[in-house]
């Protein structure tokens, strides 16, 4: 290794010190660029491309998320002021939350108006399509991502799919579950498999409130609701 580094210092020196080795070596070079010379121009053209693209790719993305987030804006004033439809279709001037979803999907503002949008629609009675825009929203917070869930168990509910609702509000519940929230997704949970004659899942679910969430404000109701479902799953059997 020690020879092979020598070799290469003395090389570097010569090339230094003797302008006619450095002459010769630059003529290697260059008859190395004149032979090779298309090949050479692709291979920069392609990374200038690419350069370039990316450039315009997060020029793009930023206008993108500017031109939601000033459409956002407007939305949400719409959703606050309970002018839903407003909300959601627009106003001729700027878009409504499900444009919004549709056409800035890859930016956080159009994330967060799938959300928007669920809720909205939910309020007007358009399960289906609010299903599939709370689906469509995901957060790395843990409440809203778990209120999300439990929307979609509200959609679900609905819809008359009983046992899917009762699955979703237990995702919800189980989402990083907290004494604050995960409690009430499991009352509905409980509620939604009654509603699906399911009295033995209904009779855990509430028991899961009595054992593990004692201080939450449903434990009362969750004592009631449990001795209720086991009388019913018991009259089933």
């Amino acid at each position: 290794m020690a020879k092979e580094t020598v070799q290469k210092h003395s090389e570097f020196e010569e090339l230094v010190e003797n302008p006619d080795a450095l002459a010769e070596r630059l003529s290697h070079t260059d008859d190395f660029v004149k032979k090779n010379k298309s090949i050479l121009l692709g291979v920069f053209a392609a990374i200038a491309a690419i350069v370039v693209a990316g450039f315009l790719y997060y020029n793009h993305r930023t206008t993108q998320s500017q031109e939601a987030q000033d459409a956002m804006f407007q939305a949400t004033y719409y959703f606050e002021a309970d002018s839903l439809n407003k909300a959601l279709n627009g106003d001729g001037q700027y878009k409504g939350f499900t444009a919004i979803a549709d056409e800035y999907s890859g930016t956080d503002a159009g994330n967060l108006a799938n959300f928007y949008a669920g809720v909205a629609l939910l309020k007007t009675g358009k399960f289906a399509e609010a299903q599939q825009h709370l689906e469509e929203f995901e957060s790395d917070d843990y409440l809203l991502q778990a209120r999300a869930y439990s929307l979609i168990g509200d959609a679900l509910l609905e819809q008359g799919k009983n046992k899917e609702a009762a699955d979703q509000y237990m995702k919800a519940a189980n989402h990083n579950a907290n004494p604050q929230f995960s409690p009430q997704y499991i009352m509905k949970a409980g509620i939604a498999y009654e509603a699906d004659n399911n009295y033995k899942a209904a009779a855990e679910a509430y028991d899961k409130i009595v054992k593990d969430y004692v201080t939450a404000a449903e434990l009362n109701d969750a004592k009631k609701y449990k001795a209720r479902a086991e009388a019913l799953a018991g009259g089933a059997n």
